[in-house]
């Protein structure tokens, strides 16, 4: 904490690229930012208070984007955030908010385990971010208690956090649910290929010595009507065959 000197120490151009240098804030505070806004967290300083916070992630995004929120001695609000006042802070929980109603919106329509695998990859840091959000909000209630406007806001980032979190084990048991009918699907297709290829190896080994033999020696049979020039038997022995090969194959392509 700084002195009584320090507190009366104000600069209009801020040290930190993150800071705004329109922003008269205690040296303080300063020292304590630097040219990245680190992990969500509170700062205060003899009423000052600073609250230096995330925007929500987006998917695939690595780097977090500052937020800062500054309250006054006076109860005065000053934010990087759209908005002034409490107000932005207001934009910043439905903001939060909106991605989330998105992401649930999604889950609903749902039909694939790929789709609930990337809502649950956009929710993991969604989830995070909200923890640390109402984490930084639980602090600066502690530390600033007379500031009567961040009861509401811790626990209006409790519900978020709580939200955050059922939304992402919801997807996370649906997309469970999705991968073992998937699996239980694969395992039944597999096991009626390995039936067929297994009938269709008796049928293999039952017809292996005749194929042999007729290939070795050879076969022509002559009988009564072979001289004939009349197509009858030809097309009565072919219409045999196909009747015995749909039979056949009807008995191949049987599930068990």
């Amino acid at each position: 904490m700084t002195s009584h000197l320090d507190l009366l120490h104000f600069t209009a151009m801020s040290h930190s690229q993150i800071i705004p240098a329109v922003w008269e804030l205690p040296e303080y505070f300063h020292k304590r930012i630097g040219e990245r806004v680190g992990r969500q967290r509170a700062m205060v300083d003899n009423g000052w208070l600073l609250l230096a916070l995330h925007e929500p992630p987006k998917p695939d995004e690595k780097t977090r984007r500052p937020r800062l929120f500054c309250r006054k001695p006076d109860g005065e609000w000053l934010s990087t955030a759209p908005g002034n006042g409490r107000v932005a802070m207001q934009k910043h929980f439905e903001e939060y908010t909106r991605m989330l109603d998105e992401l649930d919106a999604r889950q609903d329509k749902a039909t694939s385990g790929s789709e609930l695998f990337a809502i649950t990859a956009a929710l993991l840091p969604l989830k995070r971010s909200a923890a640390n959000f109402h984490d930084a909000l639980a602090e600066a209630r502690k530390l600033l208690p007379a500031a009567a406007e961040l009861i509401n806001f811790r626990d209006q980032a409790y519900d978020l956090q709580r939200n955050a979190e059922l939304l992402f084990e919801d997807t996370r048991n649906a997309m469970e649910l999705a991968q073992t009918r998937h699996a239980e699907e694969q395992a039944r297709t597999s096991h009626a290929m390995a039936v067929s290829a297994h009938r269709l190896n008796r049928l293999a080994a039952f017809f292996f010595p005749l194929a042999t033999l007729a290939g070795i020696f050879g076969m022509q049979l002559y009988f009564g009507f072979s001289p004939t020039e009349s197509p009858v038997p030809f097309l009565v022995i072919c219409g045999i065959g196909l009747l015995l090969g749909i039979v056949i194959s009807a008995i191949v392509s049987r599930r068990p």
